[in-house]
């Protein structure tokens, strides 16, 4: 493909469909803040087509966690038409800051972590990244606690008391925390061979993840001679003031859930043949995927309280239940398969880029992800996910708020102020135009205190069910709280945007 001259000085390469690299055979940039897994993806390594993008979406919307978002809705007093309408929404609503971030991958072939530097500075695009990394931690130690607990409900079942009914280690039996093992190491196994491993299994692992859940859902219907009990169970809340007063907190926990992913994409759109792409892929992957299979989550469920008298959201619980050695076998490969994919796309790759953000020299990307599998385990996953409200409001909601107040800034940075034009080579270089002051952009550091505070500054709990004070941190802004993400990202957004204009920082030519 033909491509203009390089630029004397950007000396980077603007090709006709509009996408950027450095110049072939020109020096990379070096020094404190480059390293081979920080520098943009040369046009000819960007191979990634809608099918990938639609399948990475399918492989890592297809999991247990996934799985229950519904079922959290419900037991929130919600029925099944109310939960997959607020599931839908939310991912709708997620896919535009998706959609608006990712645009930077395929132009420039730059992770999260640089792309966040035009905007926070060189230095304190270090501090989103460790928010980013943070959160990816700890879904990495959910997941793989989920993960590891299928792996331990099944093989119950295939080898019986032996397994169930181990020695008890800290409140579980050893053969829990074998499995928990078991499933950590096989994720390192896959991540550290690199981002193209990667690709290739969620290109196969999402089409299996289907056939699997649509196996379980034949399965149950043949069981339950149909599907109907569940579905006509009504809603707790009605349609009137209670059903929205559940609704926004929920929807904003629900936006929670993949808000990790619209500041991070770029790590995987940076890979992409096109811009086309990645929109078409994601648009076709993420909200279609999570309703459908939010959607399916209920129906299956609907005929385990048709065969059992309950209904059994846990689909791990659900297949434990199958009498054929065979039939649990291919569920046990299904749930490991499913949690594999989500866990090393969303939970891995991200972390990995960001710490290695912190240190390039030092910490590279199979570094950062070895050292993301360790934190993930020390944070005791376990209590995040111990309940809907714990889960929703205190978890998914609060890492909403802060996720959303990052992509404000990301957005209104790389929309409004620069117009979608960056300079790669001082991407990697102190003194140029993102060194700011000292590295440092305080308009955007601002910007976060602003939009985190007005986001999660309101944070409450119900008496006996959460961290927080009933009144709300600070108790003017509870009204704010339930609507976290909504408010964080557009607090800095227009704080960064007017800080930025009154401060007469010149538009990217």
């Amino acid at each position: 493909m033909p491509a203009t001259a390089p630029s004397p000085s950007s000396g980077q390469v603007t090709h006709p469909d509009g996408r950027v690299e450095l110049p072939v055979g020109a020096a990379l940039p070096t020094g404190p803040y480059a390293n081979a897994d920080l520098l943009p993806v040369p046009l000819a390594q960007r191979r990634w087509t809608t099918y990938n993008f639609a399948a990475l979406w399918v492989g890592m919307a297809h999991n247990i966690a996934s799985w229950t978002l519904a079922s959290s809705l419900v037991a929130l007093g919600m029925d099944w038409k109310q939960a997959v309408l607020t599931i839908a929404v939310a991912n709708i609503i997620v896919l535009v800051p998706m959609l608006l971030t990712g645009h930077a991958g395929p132009k420039y072939g730059i992770p999260f972590p640089v792309f966040a530097r035009a905007s926070f500075g060189i230095r304190g695009a270090n501090l989103p990244a460790l928010v980013r990394a943070a959160v990816a931690c700890a879904w990495f130690g959910i997941q793989t606690w989920i993960g590891g607990s299928g792996i331990f409900a099944l093989a119950g079942k295939l080898f019986g008391d032996w397994w169930s009914g181990a020695g008890h280690i800290g409140g579980y039996p050893w053969t829990q925390w074998l499995s928990f093992l078991l499933f950590w190491v096989l994720q390192i196994a896959i991540i550290v061979r690199g981002m193209e491993t990667v690709r290739r299994f969620e290109n196969w692992a999402a089409p299996f993840v289907i056939v699997g859940a649509i196996a379980l859902l034949i399965w149950m219907s043949v069981k339950a001679g149909g599907l109907g009990p569940l579905l006509d169970q009504p809603s707790k809340l009605g349609w009137g003031g209670g059903f929205w007063k559940v609704f926004f907190p929920s929807l904003m926990g629900m936006i929670g859930f993949w808000s990790t992913l619209s500041l991070n994409i770029p790590d995987f759109t940076r890979y992409a043949a096109t811009q086309r792409a990645q929109v078409w892929g994601q648009s076709l992957g993420l909200p279609t995927t999570m309703t459908a299979f939010a959607l399916l989550s209920v129906l299956v469920t609907s005929g385990s309280q048709a065969v059992y008298g309950t209904a059994i959201w846990d689909p791990v619980a659900l297949t434990a239940k199958l009498d054929n050695w065979a039939g649990v076998l291919f569920a046990l490969v299904t749930v490991l398969i499913a949690t594999l994919s989500v866990n090393i796309a969303a939970n891995t790759v991200s972390p990995a880029f960001d710490l290695s953000n912190m240190a390039p020299r030092h910490i590279s990307f199979r570094t950062g992800a070895l050292i993301t599998a360790v934190v993930g385990v020390v944070i005791f996953p376990w209590k995040l996910i111990s309940s809907p409200q714990a889960y929703i409001f205190t978890w998914l909601g609060t890492v909403g708020g802060l996720l959303g107040t990052v992509a404000g800034i990301l957005i209104a940075d790389y929309w409004v102020i620069r117009r979608t034009k960056l300079d790669l080579a001082d991407l990697y270089t102190s003194g140029g135009r993102y060194w700011y002051d000292g590295g440092w952009n305080w308009r955007a550091v601002a910007s976060f205190a602003i939009g985190g505070v007005l986001a999660i500054g309101g944070s409450y709990s119900a008496p006996g069910s959460g961290p927080f004070p009933s009144d709300g941190l600070i108790p003017f802004l509870k009204p704010l709280a339930d609507y976290g993400w909504a408010v964080g990202l557009s607090a800095a957004f227009i704080a960064y945007a007017g800080l930025m204009w009154r401060g007469g920082r010149p538009v990217q030519a």
